[in-house]
């Protein structure tokens, strides 16, 4: 039977990460692909303790809630996000979602019309450009260096263009682990205010920072009033994956659209996990869980550092990461990762080739690796097989030259 399907689903794309990690649990294969936490580190005996403090409160906490989310823990939010000087925001301008991506997808749902434009960096998270994309919006990307967008291609695509969102990814950015400098975040809030656009900033990884003595100010911290910035974060990375629990915080009216876009797409997410995570927040110590991750991240991350460093590759070029889950990294200009990695995998390695990640046209050379999954042992063994897989692609493409 030829089945008819709407004229959206045509950009629809599977996700090139969930592609990887299909082939990749096939067999044995140490991954650097997926954006994974570690699963020994989870929390178990918390996560255990913070639903069994949830039933306590018997039926109750069985029965369906409001579709903003359970309010203590929206009310928690309030108070960690203040931490990061994030202050505008009252609980009834944060809405849970499932995880923050879903928070992508509703805001693209109440916002975007076919041909409307979206600035971005480039590259950008691929999964919100698959968001974008399936809403028929234009994704325009905007110059940037290692500090973050810069203000005069800004300008221009502002003008040019007249976007209704700039999405950003400005800590620990994925897929390139950038920090924007202070500087270049007030400067894109200023141009927001100044041009009547909405930022959607993404800060999934901001909490794992290796370097305590560094502040980096999310751009919501600037927007004092609370009127041009959208800011989602979630506890995927922090506590557990599987409890699916991200939120978006913004101005007052967007918010309430988005939540009446929620009900007709699953009334609220989880309300179990929403107070386990309450519970989790209230009773363990999830801060010091975080700093036993942020230890141990970034040994791993200069363990792979420090492979990179020794195998010395020709034409190769990254940005040592200060936080978060990614090294990005670019080749030599002759290397086509797309074509390396079935190489790759057959001899026991994965990672995400870099073109996904790319606005229209992307770079080839590029490549993301993940460092919080693997143990050194894995990190050290697959760095070697990777980085001399490499080697053997770059001189006989030497050879044929």
């Amino acid at each position: 039977m030829k089945y008819a399907f709407a004229k959206r689903v045509r950009h629809l794309q599977s996700s090139a990460v969930r592609d990887i990690l299909k082939v990749v649990s096939k067999g044995n294969v140490i991954s650097f692909a997926g954006g994974l936490p570690d699963d020994d580190l989870f929390p178990l005996e918390g996560i255990r303790e913070a639903f069994e403090e949830t039933f306590k409160s018997g039926k109750k906490s069985l029965q369906y809630i409001e579709t903003e989310g359970f309010l203590p823990l929206r009310d928690l939010l309030i108070d960690r996000m203040s931490r990061k000087d994030i202050t505008s925001y009252h609980s009834d301008e944060i809405l849970l979602t499932t995880g923050s991506q879903q928070a992508i997808d509703l805001f693209s749902r109440v916002t975007f019309n076919p041909g409307d434009i979206i600035l971005t960096e480039n590259p950008t998270y691929l999964a919100a450009l698959q968001v974008f994309e399936s809403y028929e919006a234009k994704v325009v990307p905007v110059e940037s260096d290692e500090h973050g967008m810069i203000e005069a291609d800004l300008v221009k695509k502002i003008k040019k263009y007249k976007p209704k969102c700039i999405y950003v990814v400005p800590t620990f950015s994925n897929p390139a682990g950038k920090v924007w400098s202070n500087e270049r975040r007030k400067m894109v809030l200023k141009l927001a205010q100044k041009y009547h656009v909405i930022i959607f900033e993404d800060d999934p990884y901001g909490d794992i920072q290796f370097n305590k003595d560094e502040t980096y100010y999310p751009i919501a911290s600037f927007d004092k009033e609370g009127t041009h910035v959208l800011y989602t974060s979630t506890f995927s990375k922090t506590a557990v994956p599987a409890l699916r629990t991200g939120w978006i915080a913004g101005p007052h009216q967007i918010i309430r659209i988005m939540s009446q876009a929620k009900q007709a797409n699953d009334l609220h997410s989880n309300s179990l996990s929403q107070q386990a995570l309450y519970h989790l927040c209230t009773n363990y110590d999830l801060d010091g869980h975080i700093r036993n991750l942020i230890e141990v991240y970034h040994s791993r991350m200069n363990i792979m550092l420090h492979e990179l460093e020794k195998a010395n590759l020709p034409g190769m070029s990254y940005v040592v990461p200060k936080g978060g889950m990614f090294f990005w990294i670019e080749l030599d200009e002759s290397i086509d990762t797309t074509e390396l990695l079935k190489t790759a995998v057959e001899r026991g390695v994965a990672y995400v080739p870099g073109a996904p990640f790319y606005v229209g046209k992307g770079k080839k050379n590029a490549l993301r690796l993940n460092y919080t999954h693997s143990t050194p042992e894995k990190l050290e063994t697959g760095m070697k097989i990777l980085t001399d897989v490499i080697k053997e692609h770059t001189s006989l493409k030497e050879v044929v030259r």
